[in-house]
């Protein structure tokens, strides 16, 4: 008997996603209107890489670009933690590394405000909370000095 009342319980409770990795944003009578955790990451990513003093999302690119090819989460995906709630609430943990002469809690400040406009304007739910999680200081890296110009000899020193 206490068994048939459990089974009851769970057939009125409403349906949710094991794995929460959607959430519902509307139903009406021709269907439901659902969001992938994808959709979240996403975003947060965008908004987090055109905030200003962010070099990238953390994470080693050696691991990273081995993970991908065995089939594993990119790099982007693993940097970003995504949990859906009841109630289409979203909270999320960011890892990133900023640039070397940047303030540090000025740059996750911004990351956390981007990242809640981004995703509360596009989807409509309510961002519970943004972590941010600053992994590494890098230098900031300008592309003519990478990389010696064509008509540079390969023996003199570049300055």
């Amino acid at each position: 008997m206490r068994a048939n009342a459990k089974n009851a319980e769970a057939q009125n409770a409403p349906k949710t996603n094991s794995e929460n990795t959607t959430a519902v944003l509307g139903d009406s009578d021709i269907g439901e209107v659902k969001i992938h955790e994808n959709v979240i990451s996403s975003l947060a990513r965008r908004a987090t890489l055109e905030v200003e003093g962010v070099s990238r999302l953390a994470g080693s690119l050696l691991v990273d670009n081995i993970a991908e090819i065995v089939g594993s989460r990119r790099m982007q995906d693993r940097a970003i933690t995504v949990q859906m709630g009841d109630d289409n609430r979203v909270s999320l943990e960011i890892k990133l590394n900023i640039k070397i002469g940047f303030r540090l809690p000025k740059v996750a400040a911004a990351v956390q405000k981007a990242v809640i406009s981004a995703i509360e304007n596009t989807t409509g739910m309510t961002v519970a909370k943004v972590d941010v999680l600053v992994q590494e200081v890098e230098p900031e890296t300008d592309m003519d000095d990478a990389a010696p110009a064509a008509d540079t000899p390969v023996d003199m020193p570049i300055r």
